[in-house]
């Protein structure tokens, strides 16, 4: 198959609606209805590939999607060098249920109305918890009055603002790109709700040259 069936394959499986889950269920459950009755090798493995099927999509797409993982293709160059235009990740939902995003984790949120008009998730960097205070001075992202060390970030200083120290509010967290001169982000449109977040990007799987861990 060629590169750009693969990548059809994976977003149509990434994106891939509640209903359509239902139809391929139902599919498979009618066809294990009609092999049940036959007794021979062929009917009795063609009957374990179709239950192993059925059990697959049952666990993958109404249990693993939507409480464990997700996948999220990246659409634009606003976390390079981390992230590259076309990254396929998967995103941790389980990790923010039993603990709290971390300053560095990299999170993908639903973009609140004053940074998309139309529903979308984002990813970016958590750079601010509740209470600190940040700010951008001399090309560098300073926090609690301390200028921090970001070996991920794009080999250019933040040249296009200066952001005056802020707080960031109770409730929120503040999110940066890695290519802070191209990222529409909270200095952009401020601190996000914390109940925006979807989770932690955890492990990119495509493209195979570039799989790996996040950090």
């Amino acid at each position: 198959m060629e590169t750009t069936g693969i990548n059809g394959l994976i977003d149509w499986l990434a994106n891939i609606r509640l209903w359509q889950v239902v139809v391929i269920a139902a599919i498979l459950f009618a066809i294990r209805m009609f092999l049940k009755p036959y007794k021979s090798r062929q009917a009795k493995s063609a009957l374990e590939t179709v239950d192993s099927a059925l059990i697959a999509v049952v666990l993958v797409f109404l249990v693993i999607r939507p409480f464990l993982v997700q996948t999220f293709f990246i659409p634009s160059g606003s976390m390079l060098p981390t992230l590259e235009l076309g990254d396929r990740l998967l995103v941790s939902k389980i990790d923010y249920r039993f603990g709290h995003p971390k300053r560095g984790d990299i999170i993908v949120f639903k973009a609140p109305p004053e940074a998309s008009p139309k529903p979308a998730d984002f990813i970016k960097r958590l750079v601010g918890l509740p209470g600190d205070v940040l700010e951008v001075k001399d090309g560098a992202l300073y926090r609690n009055g301390k200028r921090l060390n970001e070996p991920y970030l794009n080999d250019e200083e933040i040249d296009t603002y200066i952001m005056d120290p802020i707080k960031v509010p109770k409730g929120t967290y503040y999110v940066m790109g890695d290519n802070r001169n191209y990222s529409h982000d909270s200095h952009a449109w401020g601190a996000l709700d914390q109940n925006r977040v979807i989770g932690k990007a955890m492990f990119r799987f495509w493209p195979p040259m570039r799989i790996g861990l996040m950090h």
